[in-house]
């Protein structure tokens, strides 16, 4: 049968449902820096309660997209989420290779957008910015073990690195230019020399420089006209 009507009609109701603009880490006073999707704002009960009247294959696609376009716009702030993106991948294919049903898979969608929702506030919790909360996941994931005392010392860095950054360093276009290129690179380098715990050896000291130096060139390669993750 033909259903490019059916489907036209789905695609609408999403779109007019989800915001599609790109995400942008700018400043964090620009009102083009808020999320796209708040789940904060998800009564999940109302959600399970409505999953149970309406056509349950329609609403458990509607959570689906929702939670695909908010990990998207999640993982542009920080890529050290894309565990969540693995976990959500896993859960769509176990249910396309019918080894679970659409009941079990709203359930789990509904309990991982629960988990994405407390990820949102792991920032306010670090009492970091989005921008702070991605560097910092940098320098402390998968390791080092870092005390209390050492976390709130990185997290001092963190936050001296992007000021510097912004103010002195990420010049216009400065990805266009070896020389300016090379001055970032060594200021991340050198902060870090001077600043980080003992606990960073060698090697760890040398990759974390190099992930923080790729997200600084991936997230703020137009600064300060406009820094895209």
């Amino acid at each position: 049968a033909d259903i490019s009507e059916v489907m036209k009609d789905i695609e609408q109701l999403l779109d007019d449902s989800i915001a599609t603009e790109g995400y942008k880490i700018i400043r964090e006073t620009d009102p083009e820096a808020k999320p796209l999707i708040d789940l904060s704002r998800l009564d999940f009960e109302k959600l399970k309660a409505k999953f149970t009247k309406n056509k349950k294959r329609t609403e458990a696609e509607r959570l689906k997209a929702m939670i695909s376009r908010k990990l998207n716009e999640m993982i542009q702030q920080n890529r050290s989420r894309m565990d969540f993106m693995e976990r959500f991948q896993e859960m769509i294919d176990d249910y396309n290779s019918g080894s679970k049903n659409i009941e079990e898979l709203f359930e789990e969608l509904v309990e991982f957008a629960q988990s994405l929702k407390e990820e949102e506030k792991r920032a306010m919790r670090e009492e970091l910015s989005e921008e702070e909360l991605a560097i910092f996941d940098i320098l402390t994931k998968p390791e080092p073990k870092l005390s209390k005392k050492q976390q709130a010392e990185v997290k001092k860095i963190v936050r001296e690195l992007l000021d510097k950054l912004k103010k002195e360093k990420l010049v216009l276009d400065w990805q266009k230019e070896q020389k300016t290129k090379a001055t970032v690179k060594f200021f991340i380098e050198e902060l870090f020399d001077e600043r980080l715990p003992d606990v960073y050896n060698k090697d760890m000291f040398q990759t974390k420089c190099d992930l923080t130096y790729m997200h600084v060139y991936d997230a703020y390669g137009g600064y300060p006209m406009e820094a895209r993750v």
